[in-house]
């Protein structure tokens, strides 16, 4: 199947042929650095690192850029009211940023850009505009002259009467056109500044990323992606800049995700509804928030309260409970080789290609969930759909286990083993194209400490129940433990627990 993207300039789905393959250029929308990391401001990041994952399976050669906004009106008053420097603020929250996305195992990002590192691009970018008429200058700031330009407003698909009043747009009598945007903002007392040829400044907003983007990509590169609230006017202004100034195509594909929403609200600091990155991390797994963002498809609304992260919780689960059962009935560390690649147990599997009943249905399982995985992605990135052919292949596995009632390493013959180590070693790796599965992790419901020190103190102590023989106490332990809501599972590394609700 070929590969499909939504592009959001042309309202359609494409087939994705880059510019220059094999290599493709990725620039995505990253924060504003003013406040820590929400939920919302994960899911760009996650979004595109699974992107990039899949097409350098596909073979490309991806180059993943995600930018510092690291000087803003937001930033200013910010470290204002906190008594703070803008760079002391902009490098305490980039920190907290950089570190949820280590949490989350964003991984991929080849390139982190900062405004403030990249001055020069921005005042060589604005000077080309003034110099070909597409930009002037009002009291040392300069602007965007949209009159100039005939087809602005078509990523958007608003029309120039229209953007007057859109989100965002700056409000100025100064300018010629209400839509006009500034490129170059002549500093005031106390502000971050810099020498350039209008007097001493700042750069707009939009003109970063538009001098960061082609810095590290060039004047045309392949993929742009952001939130969907970025479309107007920031994408629509990079769009018209650019373009303007090179002469040249832009971008190929434009990629929007949909936004975190509580309800049927966006998350916003405005609001009052945010969660916290920070806070959710001291409660819930990395994993669990990695893939309550891919669960959806990217172009969707991310819901993000507590309902649908227990959701969430219950959906991953299952993975692991299928890994444990596997590595309960093998004897084998599921997770010893990284993303389940293991040539060995390829081969095996291969070899039960003329098994029959069960069996055969499983090899059938295996073969169906790496095709469907790979049309879902095809089709758009379609996480979601890539995610939902896993969990056929996970049910397939235990379907296997129940129907041939194994329990036991006794009960394993060595077609069993391999199956069973073949179907996991399957999810795994395509798991790995999703930035999942690929470590052991514990789903359960993060405790205070104490708390949860009192589990693992019992668990030690059944431990050592059943070390001496004492089967009677070590099940009276478990029944006990399950009775309040706590679930054992028995691995070879040891014993688990989680919230059996």
């Amino acid at each position: 199947m070929t590969l499909r993207v939504y592009n959001t300039l042309t309202r359609r789905k494409e087939p994705f042929q880059p510019v220059a393959p094999p290599r493709v250029g990725i620039y995505v929308c990253g924060p504003t650095v003013y406040m820590y990391s929400h939920i919302g401001h994960l899911v760009g990041p996650v979004i595109f690192d699974a992107v990039k994952r899949y097409l350098e399976f596909r073979g490309y050669q991806v180059t993943l850029v995600i930018n510092i906004t690291d000087v803003d009106d937001k930033l200013i008053q910010r470290a204002r009211e906190e008594g703070r420097s803008v760079e002391e603020l902009a490098r305490d929250v980039e920190a907290d940023y950089r570190e949820c996305l280590r949490a989350l195992d964003v991984t991929t990002v080849d390139h982190f850009p900062r405004a403030t590192e990249h001055i020069g691009d921005i005042i060589a970018l604005t000077r080309t505009l003034a110099d070909k008429g597409y930009a002037y200058t009002v009291d040392g700031d300069v602007y965007m002259d949209t009159s100039r330009l005939s087809d602005y407003g078509r990523l958007s698909g608003r029309k120039v009467e229209e953007l007057a009043a859109g989100a965002r747009v700056e409000v100025d009598e100064r300018k010629r056109h209400p839509e006009d945007f500034a490129l170059w903002k002549s500093s005031k007392p106390g502000e971050p500044s810099w020498e350039s040829p209008w007097g001493q400044g700042r750069p707009g907003w939009h003109v970063e990323c538009s001098a960061m983007s082609t810095r590290y990509l060039g004047e045309t590169f392949d993929i742009h992606g952001g939130g969907l609230d970025l479309v107007f006017p920031h994408h629509e202004n990079e769009l018209a800049q650019s373009e303007a100034a090179s002469g040249k195509p832009f971008v190929k594909y434009w990629m929007h995700n949909g936004l975190a929403q509580m309800g049927a609200e966006k998350m916003s600091k405005s609001l009052g509804n945010i969660l916290l990155v920070r806070d959710l991390l001291q409660r819930e797994n990395a994993e669990t928030l990695r893939f309550l963002i891919l669960s959806t498809h990217y172009r969707r609304p991310i819901q993000a309260g507590e309902e649908r992260l227990a959701e969430v919780r219950r959906a991953l689960d299952h993975f692991y409970r299928l890994f444990e059962r596997v590595e309960r009935l093998t004897g084998e560390n599921v997770f010893a080789r990284p993303g389940g690649a293991d040539p060995e147990r390829s081969d095996r599997l291969a070899g039960t290609l003329a098994a029959e009943g069960e069996a055969a249905l499983l090899v059938q399982a295996v073969t169906d969930a790496e095709e469907r995985f790979s049309e879902a992605m095809d089709d758009d990135f379609n996480t979601a759909g890539a995610i939902a052919e896993l969990f056929e292949l996970t049910n397939a596995t235990n379907r296997y286990s129940e129907v041939l009632r194994l329990a036991t390493r006794e009960d394993v013959s060595d077609m069993d083993r391999a199956l069973l180590l073949g179907a996991v070693a399957t999810l795994r790796r395509l798991g790995a194209l999703l930035g999942l599965f690929q470590k052991r992790v514990s789903l359960s419901r993060r405790l205070p400490a104490q708390e949860g020190k009192l589990i693992d103190l019992l668990l030690e102590v059944r431990r050592r129940a059943r070390e001496a023989k004492r089967y009677d106490l070590a099940d009276y332990i478990r029944e006990q433990l399950s009775d309040l809501g706590v679930a054992l599972e028995d691995t070879v590394e040891g014993t688990v627990w989680r919230w059996s609700s």
